[in-house]
């Protein structure tokens, strides 16, 4: 099989059709993902996985496709916030089945950017309370996001509503380093929160070289286990229990 017939397979099955009027920048994202889906066309659907409970994880949560309740009225509010920093619909939709699938008690997102993530999260378990930081404060985001009571917005001195939180025992189980240029110190900060039921969202890890090192570094890093590499997101999780393995997984 020729790696042209597979980008011809990615562009006109997997993508939407591209606009007269499409910029540069889009087109650049769109050769850039048609060729990294051919680099990762034999990591599709859980293929040569053969951890039971990891080939769980990516046939039934990454590549699930059942149309969970919340997507309609999410998508609507996308449009909303869509000139702020944002995944891709899709991605979105995976983090909604990630925390349903974990349902932990408390999400850290470091990073606001639109608050669409923050919200997709947050709609998969109502019993759940996120805490979102953000340096600035965008009265979009504040509209999507005053909708539900369990999220958090803090605005600010992030590490000092962090060291707050940690005083009166909030502690995260699933920490989303998102939209944030100190990706590598929010990183290093709450890494020794980790434990073996933890898992770390790392937004964005091919959004520059500079990243693109980091993130080989955190896979390689001895106090991290399992990881899986989406290109959109990276998650990694802190069972030492397991042996140390590194999954990717073509989700372009």
């Amino acid at each position: 099989m020729t790696l042209s017939f597979l980008f011809f397979h990615y562009k006109f099955y997997l993508c939407p059709p591209l606009s007269t009027n499409i910029s540069v920048r889009k087109m650049g994202d769109f050769i850039l993902r048609g060729w990294n889906w051919c680099r990762r066309f034999r990591h599709r659907c859980g293929y040569g996985v053969h951890s039971p409970s990891d080939f769980f994880f990516i046939t039934f949560v990454i590549y699930e496709r059942l149309p969970f309740y919340a997507y309609a009225p999410l998508h609507h509010l996308r449009r909303v916030v869509a000139f702020l920093p944002h995944y891709r619909e899709k991605v979105d939709k995976f983090l909604f089945r990630l925390i349903n699938h974990l349902r932990p008690s408390v999400v850290w997102e470091v990073g606001t950017g639109s608050g669409i993530s923050t919200r997709y999260m947050a709609e998969a378990n109502t019993g759940m309370q996120v805490y979102t930081f953000s340096e600035q404060s965008e009265d979009a985001v504040k509209r999507i996001l005053s909708g539900k009571s369990s999220i958090d917005y803090l605005t600010g001195n992030c590490e000092a509503d962090m060291d707050r939180l940690l005083k009166e025992g909030v502690k995260p189980e699933v920490v989303h380093i998102a939209h944030t240029p100190a990706y590598k110190e929010m990183f290093e900060r709450l890494i020794p929160l980790a434990d073996k039921h933890t898992c770390f969202i790392i937004g964005n890890p091919y959004a520059t070289p500079e990243k693109k090192r980091w993130w080989k570094e955190v896979i390689a890093d001895p106090r991290t286990g399992i990881t899986f590499d989406l290109y959109d997101v990276g998650l990694v999780f802190f069972d030492k229990e397991r042996v140390k393995e590194h999954r990717i997984v073509n989700f372009l």
